[in-house]
């Protein structure tokens, strides 16, 4: 039980890192190759066009600041979570873990719905959303009282 414990949190840890550098790489540098899957959605969506108008590319860049930038503090702040007092088994980290991402998801998902981004509810939502899910599930015990 304690090793399964130990690779939850750590998986939990590592993975809020590496989230955490995407969004400061996305917050930064929007046409990394690693994004142009995204940007090609985007732009199929909204201009049905396979690259993203040259006249909303700024536009696009500043977006994309503070986005990564909110991405990277969020998932800074879970990584410190899940080293911390997640780690110590305290209940109230992975409560508050529960309750933020899933304000985050239902508001981030409506917003995707309502303008028909369905690609970014089935991949990114659903990907983040396990991420978490997956530590929480198997460590769940492991905060009783």
């Amino acid at each position: 039980m304690k090793n399964s414990f130990i690779f939850w949190q750590r998986w939990l840890f590592y993975s809020s890192l590496l989230i955490a550098l995407m969004g400061i790489l996305f917050a930064s540098k929007t046409d990394l190759p690693f994004f142009k899957y995204y940007d090609h959605a985007i732009a199929r969506i909204f201009w049905q066009t396979n690259v993203i108008p040259a006249n909303v590319k700024d536009f696009r860049q500043f977006v994309a600041g503070p986005l990564g930038g909110s991405i990277a503090c969020c998932y800074l702040l879970l990584a410190y979570m899940a080293w911390y007092p997640f780690q110590r088994k305290e209940k109230w980290a992975r409560n508050a873990i529960i309750v933020a991402f899933t304000v985050w998801c239902i508001i981030d998902s409506y917003i995707c719905f309502m303008f028909e981004v369905y690609f970014q509810i089935y991949v990114i939502n659903a990907l983040s959303v396990l991420q978490k899910a997956l530590p929480i599930i198997f460590t769940w015990k492991a905060f009783k009282d």
